[in-house]
């Protein structure tokens, strides 16, 4: 997203913060709804949902920011594929909500940074230096502490967020070879319109509730049918859309006014409110060996992001 905002203007850094600050807070609370959702309704239905109510408030942002023409350029295409992309990545980061801890699940999805730095290495021909790989090993490590891969503790539930985290890094691949010529609101355009022929694609397969039944919470959030909403869970599922584009204001504007170097480590605020909601809402705290995975994650990430800065 950030290469895709045009040039932060001077004297903005406290504003761009919080901005950003701001913006995961509105996101967290999508977070949020989706698990308290999660053991009753399909995934696919509150992403229909979800994106249908989006889609007034984007085509606001669109005009606000460069007009209906900016959707039907030559990159259209391009920005469709990064939108399937994206699609992959959310519908990970979604199934993992339904079956891990809040703070597991955005912890390891934070992998996402590790997996931008390799990217642009074999993509962008951007230069790692020894120190940037050791952090690059040391995140990993995180990941690894975290996922517990071969012991009894082991759900295979915590390699989707960390595939989200994959998928979301090959987005942002995209996004800096697009943000040259497409605008950040086109490419939230596009990628909603994505998340919403997925999600009717879904539903048409799992929505008659033929495939429902596994006892999974990540699977069941999948494959169950389609389930008539009280009032209440309806505008929760219709809140996730207003939530979208406001965030999507949010984060824009942060990167419009601010330097990308200052404002991004911010991100990892949202931590904070998914240990709060893991807490308040399901009693669920990390345990020793998950706070040194977390510590271990968001400090490689921080220390790349701080040695990107430096090469500006």
């Amino acid at each position: 997203m950030t290469s895709t905002i045009a040039q932060p203007l001077p004297g903005q850094t406290a504003k761009g913060i919080a901005f950003l600050v701001a913006g995961i807070a509105v996101f967290s609370i999508q977070d949020l709804i989706l698990k308290l959702l999660s053991g009753a309704y399909p995934l696919h239905q509150a992403m229909l949902l979800r994106s249908l109510t989006a889609i007034p408030f984007l085509l606001i942002l669109v005009h606000w920011e460069g007009g209906l023409r900016s959707l039907f350029t030559p990159g259209t295409r391009a920005m469709i594929w990064r939108g399937v992309v994206m699609f992959l990545a959310y519908t990970c980061y979604y199934l993992a909500l339904a079956a891990l801890p809040m703070a597991t699940t955005v912890a390891l999805y934070f992998s996402a940074p590790l997996f931008i730095t390799i990217l642009s290495v074999f993509f962008l021909a951007e230069k790692v230096g020894p120190r940037r790989w050791i952090a690059l090993m040391a995140g990993f490590a995180g990941v690894l502490i975290m996922v517990r891969p071969g012991s009894a503790l082991f759900d295979w539930a915590a390699l989707l967020p960390v595939l989200a985290g994959l998928t979301y890094a090959i987005s942002m691949i995209a996004a800096r070879r697009l943000g040259s010529t497409e605008t950040a609101s086109a490419l939230a355009f596009w990628g909603n319109g994505v998340f919403l022929l997925g999600a009717l694609i879904l539903s048409a397969i799992f929505g008659p509730g033929a495939w429902e039944g596994d006892a999974h919470p990540s699977l069941a959030f999948l494959l169950r049918g389609w389930v008539m909403p009280s009032g209440y869970d309806l505008m929760l599922m219709m809140a996730c859309g207003v939530i979208a584009a406001v965030g999507l204001t949010l984060l824009t504007q942060a990167y419009r006014v601010a330097e990308a170097s200052v404002v991004t480590p911010f991100e990892y605020t949202g931590l904070i409110w998914s240990v709060i909601y893991g807490w308040v809402f399901w009693q669920d705290w990390p345990n020793g060996s998950d706070w040194a995975g977390i510590a271990i994650i968001v400090g490689a990430g921080l220390y790349i992001l701080w040695r990107e800065s430096l090469k500006k």
